[in-house]
Order: C-alpha cells, then sequence, then structure tokens
C-alpha cells in the first residue's frame, strides 16, 4: 500500500483529511506518527507559497509523498484580515475561541450585509522526485455575531453559511467536507494525487 504524509500538526485538519480520504487505498501517515520534528518558519507571503514550503521541507525530511496545506479566512470588512495570520491571530498562545472572539470583538455590530468572509485554502501534494502540484479551494460565507455549533474546528463556529442555514461548526462532516474549502482544494487534488498514487504502486511491483 501507498504511503501519504499528510504533514499537519493540527488535529482537526488531520481528523479531516482522514475523512477526505477515507476512500482511497493509501496509508495516512502523520508527522508525529513518523517522529518527523522538523521545524518550517511558514515565512510566504502567499497561501501557496506557505504550503509549499511545508510540503517540500516534510518530503524531503521523510522522503515521502507529502501533502500539505495553507488555509485562512479573509474577512471583508476588515480588508481580508486574518488571511494569512489566521491560525496565529491574537498572538501564538491563542486558543481557537480566542481568536473568535477577538475576531467579533473587531467587527463590533458591523452590519450582516457587510460581515461577508471566505475561507480559502491551497494544497501543496510533493513527490519524493521534487514535483510539485497545487489546488485551490473557497468557501463564501459571512461571520455571524456569536457562535454556534460544537464541529469542527477553529472559526468554524462565527463562519455562517446562508445557504445551509447554519455555522461550519453546526453542519454534519459529511456536509463540510463536501463545501469546505479544505474539501473543495482537495476535490480538485484528488485526479493528481490518484495519477501519482498509482505511478508509486507501479513502481513499488517494479522493484
Amino acid at each position: 500500500m501507498s504511503r501519504l504524509l499528510i504533514a499537519t500538526n493540527n488535529p482537526g485538519k488531520q481528523r479531516e483529511y482522514q475523512e477526505l480520504l477515507a476512500d482511497l487505498d493509501v496509508d495516512l501517515c502523520t508527522l508525529r506518527g513518523l517522529g518527523v520534528s522538523v521545524v518550517v518558519r511558514e515565512d510566504g507571503s502567499s497561501y501557496a507559497e506557505n504550503a509549499r514550503i511545508k510540503a517540500e521541507a516534510y518530503a524531503q525530511a521523510s522522503g515521502m509523498l507529502t501533502l500539505a496545506d495553507d488555509s485562512g479566512l479573509e474577512v471583508d470588512a476588515l480588508g481580508g484580515e486574518p488571511g494569512l495570520h489566521s491560525a496565529r491571530y491574537g498572538g501564538d498562545g491563542a486558543s481557537d475561541t480566542g481568536r473568535y472572539e477577538l475576531l467579533l470583538q473587531r467587527l463590533g455590530r458591523v452590519p450582516r450585509e457587510r460581515r461577508t468572509a471566505r475561507f480559502r485554502c491551497v494544497i501543496v501534494l510533493v513527490t519524493p522526485d521534487g514535483k510539485t502540484h497545487n489546488t485551490e479551494g473557497i468557501c463564501e460565507g459571512v461571520i455571524a455575531f456569536e457562535p454556534r455549533g460544537t464541529h469542527g474546528f477553529g472559526y468554524d463556529p462565527v463562519f455562517y453559511l446562508p445557504e445551509h442555514g447554519q455555522t461550519m461548526a453546526e453542519l454534519p462532516s459529511e456536509v463540510k467536507n463536501r463545501i469546505s474549502h479544505r474539501g473543495r482544494a482537495l476535490q480538485e487534488m484528488m485526479p493528481v494525487l490518484m495519477s501519482t498514487l498509482g505511478e508509486s504502486l507501479c513502481d513499488e511491483g517494479e522493484g
């Protein structure tokens, strides 16, 4: 069976990838499971650059087919913040709750029609021979006035989806995985991933 490294230490992301890739005949590996402790500085100027930095570093450290992503929440009324800094909004020590509470505080009573926002995710796949592939997924929504729901992670409790009448944290995981920014980016990546895994199996058979 082919192996794929999911290059994240975020348990929420790990869980989502396990669900999203459950139908693939592939052994999903984690950084912790492999004992990979390389520290990577995400100092790129875009989601794509940050995802590539992570994917290349961990592919080199593990020698494995590696998938990494970078994602963020872009709020129009805040000029696109927190954007690239979504995971560090409010400081490195802030919790998920602390981050979305800060977001709600900064939005204040901005009216609903001006609370438009989107989740954006870029996925990068790096093969052991150094080839890179990237895809992007976007999910549009509105920032709620208060958190709702207990599913998901990050900003999900305050990201409201008008067409569903629920926040991301209220959606069943199978619905979220179909419409989320990460789910959409992975759907775009799937043909490349399946082709790459197929080539890996052929190489193993020849060996």
